[in-house]
């Protein structure tokens, strides 16, 4: 093949998105509309404080019959919105526990003790700062990060790392708001009705015992989901609780090539006889193929981050701001507690928690990044917005809570400027050190379950290459012929890779596929498998047997060997290895792209592809 091939370029952009870039995106996008609405709320507060108080103590019930719910504005949106909320972040902390960095479950050590220390710390300092006050009390309002916020800004601030650290700060924060909600339920909740809360334990159970029978739902769960939260709300526990532990139980799986063969099936039944039946029954079996999980996050994760956490700011963060608070706040133990616990005692609990993990595991367990990315993360976590603001109301009132707000947004401020000057000052450090500085040492997740073999696989590139990139790819499939000029100009711009191709023909949708794959296997014996491969990408629409016989002669091969093989189907068995490792490795669909061994996930693009290979070969130089 001409290496002029090698250099066309595509305008095509075919965007593949995790779950974990979706929430990702919306929490970068949510974190500017929550600064807006805290600054509206702080303009509104200032400019007319009586009306801003009497909107959110405006009474809202809800009844059916002799039975309802009566809380103002602000509780709704405090108690029952942020229960959606949380049920977010539970959704996404369950994925990354199922599919993410988690699932390797020693990995969980690290983020949990990063957690607790982030807490633990600021809360002494908060302590240290108001012993023998009654503000004491008031330290549960020091521990918490705010999700939402705090990857918004790392998001604007932090590196071009985004997944692994992003996926480590996300734990950390899980395991804060736990931790946080269960201090809201026993230390901040004045009476408890045990029978209440014991219905609403039972109510959790039910829904356990619903998904053990495989229902779908989602009107089941919802109805479950909204009796825990009405439970929870009686028996005196803040309801968000309710929120977290519900998105914690929907569990998250790949899309199983099973599900989605019987996906098409029902598909090509409706394209037949396109009826109302077999309509919904297609529409059924596409969204059974997807996990919860995944459903779950599509269709609420955009109102949390754009609308739910920006409403609670402009419930809760107008505060009058004045000279004689600002004097008071610049010496009281409240709001200087709760502005260096948070800016002083995140970074340094949850750097030193990791820390410690990874010296008693003796370099066993390492942070999946970088210490100055650990740092710079921990600096970002300091932004204790939402479940601090939540603490305060119930701990503070009045001037107290003044000063309490004003120590909160003082610590989002500060914590922000911190973590940009962190990955500031190491961006400009010589890449040397800032590449292990950002990258860490620690071992990727190895998602590819058979590994290469140089005697078996077909490759392209440099055999003994830092870098490999494998694609499982169909010869029929529109997107693996629309990926195949990006695969090009990547081994041209990068010397030192080495590409795989391994068979996944979809029988299901491209009825030609398994017999191209044969073809190209049958090439492969007479040593002409990649020009075989580039042919038969280059005329996807022409696979019958004819044009495979008239590529064959092409090519000059024997034609009579190449027809004798086919006949024979030789090589069946090898696309049958191809696949059942694809089967190993959650490979449900193509292009599935890996770059040493680690499924990429996102655009397939010159772009994205090319920054895979660059952190991959950053990382294996690292390591070396």
């Amino acid at each position: 093949m001409a290496s002029g091939r090698y250099s066309e370029r595509t305008v095509w952009r075919w965007r593949v998105q995790t779950p974990l870039h979706e929430f990702l995106r919306a929490e970068t996008g949510g974190a500017a509309v929550l600064l807006a609405a805290a600054l509206a709320a702080l303009a509104w507060a200032n400019i007319d404080s009586s009306s801003y108080e009497a909107a959110w103590r405006t009474q809202l019930s809800v009844r059916l019959g002799g039975w309802g719910v009566s809380l103002d504005l602000r509780q709704w949106v405090n108690s029952g919105l942020m229960a959606l909320f949380f049920f977010t972040v539970g959704l996404e902390a369950r994925r990354e526990f199922d599919m993410g960095e988690l699932r390797d479950r020693r990995r969980l050590a690290l983020p949990l003790a990063a957690g607790i220390a982030g807490m633990l710390i600021p809360v002494g300092i908060y302590l240290a700062l108001n012993a023998g006050r009654a503000s004491a009390l008031g330290w549960g309002a020091a521990m918490s990060t705010d999700t939402a916020f705090a990857l918004g800004i790392l998001a604007m601030v932090g590196p071009r790392c985004p997944d692994r650290l992003r996926a480590f700060m996300l734990t950390v924060t899980v395991v804060d708001d736990l931790v946080a909600l269960g201090v809201i339920a026993v230390f901040y909740t004045e009476q408890v009705a045990i029978a209440a809360l014991l219905a609403g334990l039972a109510i959790l159970g039910a829904i356990l015992l619903v998904r053990a029978r495989g229902v779908r739902y989602g009107l089941v769960y919802a109805t479950l989901a909204a009796a825990a939260w009405v439970a929870a709300l009686e028996s005196g526990v803040d309801p968000v609780v309710v929120g977290l532990a519900v998105g914690l139980l929907m569990y998250a799986y790949p899309a199983a090539r099973s599900d989605l063969e019987r996906a098409s099936d029902l598909f090509r039944l409706f394209r037949e006889q396109p009826t109302p039946q077999l309509a919904r029954s297609a529409r059924l079996g596409l969204a059974a193929a997807i996990s919860p999980n995944e459903r779950l996050q599509l269709l609420y994760h955009p109102w949390a981050s754009y609308v739910i956490v920006p409403l609670f700011a402009l419930a809760n963060a107008g505060i009058t701001i004045n000279g004689s608070l600002l004097t008071r706040a610049a010496t009281s133990p409240i709001t200087l507690g709760i502005l260096v616990g948070y800016v002083v005692g995140k970074p340094v609990g949850i750097v030193g928690g990791t820390w410690l993990v990874t010296r008693l595991s003796r370099g066993r367990l390492r942070p999946p990044v970088g210490w100055a990315a650990v740092t710079g993360a921990g600096a970002v976590a300091g932004i204790g917005f939402t479940v601090s603001l939540l603490i305060a109301t119930l701990a503070f009132h009045g001037v107290q809570l003044a000063e309490a707000k004003l120590g909160i947004l003082g610590a989002a401020l500060c914590s922000s400027v911190l973590g940009w000057g962190i990955f500031r000052v190491t961006a400009l450090l010589p890449p040397r050190l800032r590449i292990p500085a950002l990258a860490g040492r620690a071992e990727a997740i190895v998602d590819l379950a058979a590994p290469v073999d140089p005697h078996r696989d077909h490759l392209r590139g440099p055999v003994d290459a830092p870098v490999t990139v494998v694609e499982y790819g169909d010869f029929e499939c529109p997107n693996c012929g629309q990926a195949e000029p990006v695969v090009r100009e990547l081994l041209a711009d990068f010397g030192d890779v080495r590409y795989v191709w391994r068979h996944l023909p979809l029988t299901d949708v491209h009825p030609h596929a398994q017999l191209a794959a044969e073809a190209a296997e049958a090439a492969a014996e007479q040593g002409a498998f990649w020009q075989m491969h580039d042919l038969l990408l280059d005329h996807q629409g022409d696979l019958a047997v004819s044009d495979l016989i008239r590529y064959a002669q092409t090519l000059g091969l024997d034609v009579e060997r190449f027809r004798d093989h086919l006949q024979r189907r030789a090589g069946a068995a090898r696309i049958a290895e191809d696949v059942d490792s694809a089967d190993l490795s959650g490979v449900s669909g193509t292009p599935t792209f890996f770059v040493n061994g680690r499924r990429h996930h996102g655009a397939y693009d010159i772009a994205a592809l090319s920054a895979a290979v660059r952190a991959a070969r950053a990382r294996a130089t690292i390591t070396a």
